[in-house]
């Protein structure tokens, strides 16, 4: 069974890296905006996991400039991950809002719907 998951983990990365997407080109302006709405998120994944690649295929997509943490090698991300959460479950977007609110998002689906939303305002508004 491990040995199956080794596979499938160094066959869903070989995947990603090939078919990695091309990042939006955006003027520079308009990136630095989307880097001041997105300074407050942080990602805690684990590398192979499938989900985790989804989510961060979006944020590459959307050339989105988030911090990452591997919940699994580095057990400080982990504890974090546990702590704020209250859960060991990846992919999760911690959010830190302005006036100091924080919350965890949970399910691929969900955090692309998410950062494709804030990024879409900023968009419309440029």
């Amino acid at each position: 069974m491990r040995f199956i998951r080794l596979f499938l983990g160094a066959l869903i990365l070989f995947f990603d890296w090939v078919f990695t997407p091309k990042s939006v080109k955006r003027d520079v302006i308009a990136q630095q905006q989307v880097d001041a709405e997105t300074a407050g998120l942080s990602l805690y994944q684990y590398k192979a996991c499938p989900f985790c690649v989804k989510v961060r295929r979006s944020i590459k997509r959307n050339a989105l400039n988030i911090n990452t943490y591997d919940a699994k090698r580095c057990g400080k991300s982990r504890d974090e991950l546990v702590e704020g959460s209250g859960q060991l479950k990846v992919p999760c977007l911690k959010i830190e809002e302005s006036n100091g609110e924080v919350r965890w998002m949970f399910e691929s689906s969900d955090i692309i719907t998410y950062l494709e939303s804030r990024v879409s305002t900023i968009a419309s508004a440029a």
